[in-house]
């Protein structure tokens, strides 16, 4: 292996809900969405590419931001349907055994309590391959569906992660990870004095614990989070083992980035090499480097000729109703959202259509298997690490395929990727490298 190797993992855009239908290669895509066929083959070809993890998205709402009614979602199937990631992730960790497979939960959806103990049975069943995609959810819409009027504001949401964080880590260490003594001679299965309450009481959670079943594998799931704004990366910082980021501006700042976030891990006592910044690509492969330009160029030309497609995107992640701009004229600056902050930094000043184009267009990787490697790893050598998170929200097996089956053997094949997992467990892959 490279002197530099770096990690892989894979973002399930759109989470458990329709993937790509109505397309060429969308096969039985918009009648199967609910089967999580597609899924186990989706994690059992990335294992087979030795892939560290697949992120499982999620948000339960139905937007309705885009037009200010839920017409343009549930026409194109956007961000809706979505299923519950928590009962797919245990079939996929089933069917596979090395990858990792990461739910996400947002704190501001669950208790802290009912996500400690359903991570920890995703852990103990999957062996100890179970992350967590912390999120603190960006919707009011999601909000309403709790019980509340609005979403708290931006940075109060990161202070609740925060504490949730927290108390959730007690929650797992409430059995001493040799508790479970099965000590048959003396009839006892768990030692009661390595079984404690937390008694936390912060200024959001009181809870007494502790948890009702033992430490899992890994103790603790990984965590990855992929805040972008200033608050959203100390959170990140201080928590995540994997970092996932989808910021533009070439590899100078993607460089920024990661240096940015393993100095704040510094600060706040970790080492930096237990944060592993992933950085987002949707790389496009074709046998040539023709045939993959001229491929580009078709999804360039028909995301150009359906701008509402990219717009409801930006609509709803950020709660702003992009309907109502032209699309040849700048986004105003006093446009705010208490949504995903680094998004509509992005979009300010922007018109809709420049936006769309530019984010079509940032750190592409266009080519046969192999260019492409080569591109990957001059990108890595300068960023100094730690490698891509993989994102198609069109996705169908035919690019699974191309990924696992055409760019990742010419990645190993330069060193650049690992060809086994040493580990068996999630945590230990990660922080191998």
């Amino acid at each position: 292996m490279s002197a530099n190797p770096f990690h892989l993992a894979w973002f399930g855009a759109g989470g458990f809900g329709v993937k790509s239908w109505n397309k060429t290669w969308s096969g039985r895509g918009g009648v199967d969405w609910a089967s999580p066929q597609l899924w186990i083959d989706v994690a059992q070809a990335l294992e087979r590419a030795r892939f560290d993890y697949i992120i499982i998205e999620d948000s339960s709402y139905v937007p309705d931001a885009y037009g200010s009614n839920s017409k343009a979602y549930l026409s194109s199937a956007t961000a809706t349907p979505k299923m519950d990631p928590t009962v797919l992730a245990p079939i996929m960790a089933h069917l596979t055994s090395r990858i990792g497979i990461v739910p996400t939960l947002s704190v501001t959806e669950y208790h802290p309590y009912m996500l400690a103990r359903k991570i920890n049975t995703l852990d103990h069943m999957s062996q100890g391959r179970t992350g967590w995609n912390v999120v603190t959810s960006s919707s009011h819409r999601a909000a309403q569906n709790y019980g509340k009027d609005l979403l708290e504001e931006h940075d109060l949401r990161y202070d609740i992660a925060d504490e949730f964080f927290d108390v959730s880590c007690k929650l797992w260490e409430s059995w001493d990870a040799d508790a479970v003594t099965l000590d048959a001679e003396n009839g006892v299965w768990a030692d009661y004095e390595k079984v404690h309450t937390i008694d936390f009481e912060g200024k959001f959670f009181k809870i007494r614990g502790p948890l009702n079943a033992p430490q899992s594998p890994q103790g603790r799931p990984v965590f990855t989070q992929a805040g972008g704004s200033p608050r959203g990366k100390r959170f990140a910082a201080r928590t995540a083992n994997s970092v996932i980021s989808g910021v533009e501006g070439g590899v100078e700042a993607m460089k920024r980035f990661r240096d940015d976030i393993r100095e704040q891990a510094v600060a706040y006592g970790r080492d930096p090499n237990d944060v592993k910044v992933l950085f987002m690509a949707s790389p496009v492969v074709g046998e040539t480097d023709e045939e993959a330009r001229a491929k580009r160029e078709r999804q360039i030309a028909f995301a150009e000729a359906h701008p509402e497609l990219g717009l409801l995107h930006l609509s709803r992640h950020s709660g702003i109703d992009f309907a109502q701009f032209p699309l040849d004229e700048p986004i105003p600056a006093t446009a705010k959202t208490n949504g995903h902050q680094q998004m509509l930094a992005q979009a300010i000043g922007k018109t809709p259509r420049e936006f769309l184009r530019k984010s079509l267009s940032t750190m592409e990787f266009v080519g046969s298997p192999d260019t492409i490697a080569a591109t990957m790893d001059e990108v890595m050598q300068e960023v100094g690490g730690d490698g891509f998170l993989i994102a198609n929200f069109d996705l169908n097996r035919r690019y699974v395929s191309e990924i696992a089956d055409g760019l990742v053997p010419a990645l190993q094949r330069r060193g650049l990727t690992r060809t086994e997992y040493t580990h068996s467990r999630f945590r230990d892959n990660l922080l191998e490298f």
